[in-house]
């Protein structure tokens, strides 16, 4: 498997270190803080703890998502079959926060109105973060971590790496990567794409052939839902990989 050059590592790392030294911050701050203390859109989850926080949808997926019988492994890929997660919907009071690039591309655009649709739909609040600058993106995480949101949904190329680096050091948060994918995902890391996407990070590039032309609103919008009813399962740590 291709890796990133050395020197990219090691400074990654370093300030991956740096974004989780202020997850753990902004997560032992929660943790002292009142339920009265919380920011108003604060979801149900406590302070953090060493596994995802699964939060459950209403409604059931259907037999052919995955194979009951058959859990998929760890960073396994699925392939569920077509609307056999469409009985599935977030509980009420569901919160998400969308992460994002600025300036995004066209691709990330049609991402981020794709959770804005369904949030509508659905009756979901959606919080915002934006990582302004390159320099950002890993605190960005860190943000996203401390809105202590049901599901943080990153969108855009830009956003893996960092997602990549941070997310080891908040198990508690459930995360969904969608149009792109982690290549080694922790527990708490879902990734939604479909052929034609799947970046996996810098010097790693994309699971099959990038094309710009497959991020239409209706298959980003089939991928979201995918990717968040296995969430909503207890399906984490895996590729969903739409038709």
């Amino acid at each position: 498997m291709t890796r990133l050059v050395p020197r990219a590592s090691v400074v990654l790392a370093a300030a991956a270190l740096v974004a989780a030294g202020t997850v753990l911050v902004a997560g032992c701050s929660a943790q002292s803080d009142g339920a009265a203390d919380r920011d108003p859109g604060t979801s149900r989850h406590s302070a953090p703890v060493g596994v995802p926080t699964a939060v459950r949808g209403t409604g059931t997926l259907g037999s052919d998502f995955v194979d009951p019988e058959e859990p998929p492994a760890p960073e396994a890929t699925v392939n569920p079959a077509p609307g056999s997660w469409d009985d599935v919907a977030p509980p009420s009071g569901y919160r998400v926060v969308l992460l994002s690039p600025a300036d995004p591309s066209t691709e990330t655009e049609t991402l981020m109105d794709a959770v804005e649709s369904w949030a509508d739909a659905e009756d979901v609040t959606v919080v915002p973060v934006v990582a302004d600058t390159v320099d950002e993106r890993l605190s960005s995480v860190a943000t996203a971590i401390a809105k202590r949101s049901d599901l943080v949904i990153g969108v855009g190329d830009e956003m893996v790496d960092p997602i990549a680096a941070v997310s080891p050091s908040a198990l508690h948060q459930q995360f969904l990567v969608l149009g792109a994918e982690i290549a080694e995902p922790t527990s708490n890391v879902t990734a939604a794409d479909w052929t034609g996407a799947g970046f996996r990070g810098e010097g790693l590039g994309v699971s099959s052939h990038h094309d710009p032309s497959t991020f239409t609103d209706e298959r980003a919008g089939r991928a979201l839902r995918a990717g968040v009813a296995a969430t909503l399962n207890d399906l984490s740590g895996i590729v969903v990989w739409v038709p």
